[in-house]
């Protein structure tokens, strides 16, 4: 969340910003700078209060020394009324407090500067296109058709077993998927990514330090828990857990930076999406997926940014797929996020492009949600900036390889992908 001296310092700058988002935050502005008004007022007169409680009661240890017992009754019994009022107080700042957190997260991120202004996915500024468009053969079919036609992924046994949007993978389909997997992982590793695999269940605090809770809580599924009381979600993906790993912990500038990959499968409700852009594997409420995150010095983010931009275009080289690159808009920018790059891929047989990756920089957002610090070389204490992106996200890219490889005689495996797989080609 927004840091409040931040918000209290640039104010106007906060709220002119957050209309990038479509967003008129003034009202909780104002609400946020008068509830911290309240709590530093109360925290001043418990710190008072507090202060002079010490002094008495040291006042009575020497009046009883000295013999002066009636004196220092006296006064023991001012102590007693102070220490009833420092509980009022006590109460009251903590309510104050729970009060400022909750409406500190309702508040998105400030957009970076060059976000450009926008309503909707459709104002979102294309800024890069690599990658020649196939021309397909007459009889060319959507990857829903031919997954069934070559018997790799089973969407009807899917929904038997579990519901739409769980597909099965079966034989080579099951083999290109994993195969998908490892090179995304062998190519994170390469860039100097070390591989974590973290657990795919998250508890409530897990939840807010990254800023899905409470923002996407009616996107995740919740998971009864019997051990305790906590509810526990899977995870939409592994960026949550892996920079959970930092939530509390105090980074020296040596330690930085710090860069993680993972494979986690992630599961999303999806609440309210139908037609025919949801079609196969266009979206899902299971999917596989790996994961870059990093955690840099604050001057350092932009640069790294800027690094995974440049890894996650390496992996569509790679792989010959035609993509672009999207600076997303205020309207259509994340919650949590400064600045977000798309990458997004030719589904040549649909004639759409679909979402295959986002790489963005939170700055000090969910640093300051997790008490993520690090401790400079002149020895002071300041958030970090954390990061994330998509290296890559399957289903789509399953789609466009399926569809944009597909051949009369069956579908051919990109170059970079037969090492792993063990064959050249689905028929």
């Amino acid at each position: 969340m927004l840091q409040v001296p931040y918000i209290r310092e640039n104010k106007d700058n906060v709220i002119e910003a957050l209309k990038k988002r479509n967003l008129d935050a003034t009202e909780t502005i104002n609400n946020v700078l008068q509830l911290d008004e309240n709590r530093r007022k109360t925290q001043t007169r418990l710190d008072n209060i507090l202060a002079e409680s010490n002094t008495l009661s040291k006042e009575i240890g020497m009046l009883f020394k000295s013999g002066e017992v009636e004196k220092a009754n006296d006064i023991k019994s001012k102590t007693s009324n102070l220490k009833e009022e420092s509980k009022i107080l006590s109460d009251e700042l903590n309510n104050i407090s729970n009060q400022l957190n909750d409406l500190l997260y309702t508040i998105p991120n400030v957009p970076h500067e060059s976000v450009p202004n926008g309503k909707s996915d459709e104002d979102n500024e294309e800024i890069f296109r690599e990658g020649d468009i196939p021309k397909l053969h007459d009889k060319a079919l959507p990857h829903w058709e031919l997954a069934k036609k070559y018997n790799i992924i089973d969407f009807e046994l899917g929904s038997k077993i579990t519901g739409a949007g769980f597909p099965v993978y079966k034989g080579k389909g099951a083999r290109l998927q994993r195969a998908l997997i490892q090179y995304f992982l062998d190519k994170n590793a390469d860039a100097g990514y070390e591989e974590i695999i973290p657990p795919f269940l998250i508890n409530t605090a897990s939840g807010y330090g990254t800023g899905q809770l409470p923002d996407k809580e009616g996107q995740m599924y919740e998971i009864a828990n019997n051990v305790s009381e906590d509810t526990l979600y899977l995870i939409p993906t592994s960026e949550v857990p892996i920079t959970n790993i930092y939530r509390d912990v105090l980074l020296n500038e040596t330690d930085l930076p710090i860069k993680h990959t993972a494979y986690s499968p992630c599961f999303r409700r999806e609440a309210g999406s139908y037609g025919k852009d949801v079609r196969g594997l266009n979206r899902l409420h299971q999917f596989e997926k790996v994961e870059i995150v990093r955690v840099e010095k604050p001057e350092n983010s932009y640069q790294a940014l800027d690094d995974m931009v440049k890894h996650v275009k390496t992996l569509l080289q790679d792989l010959k797929l035609p993509y672009r690159i999207l600076r997303l808009c205020g309207g259509d920018l994340g919650f949590t996020a400064t600045l977000t790059f798309d990458f997004e891929v030719f589904s040549t047989a649909q004639n759409r492009w679909l979402e295959i990756s986002s790489v963005s920089n939170f700055e000090t957002y969910q640093a300051n949600r997790l008490k993520l610090r690090l401790k400079n070389n002149q020895g002071k204490k300041e958030l970090a900036h954390t990061l994330n992106g998509s290296s890559l996200a399957l289903p789509r890219v399953l789609a466009g390889i399926l569809e944009n490889y597909q051949t009369e005689n069956g579908i051919k495996i990109p170059e970079v992908l037969i090492p792993y797989t063990g064959f050249e080609m689905i028929d």
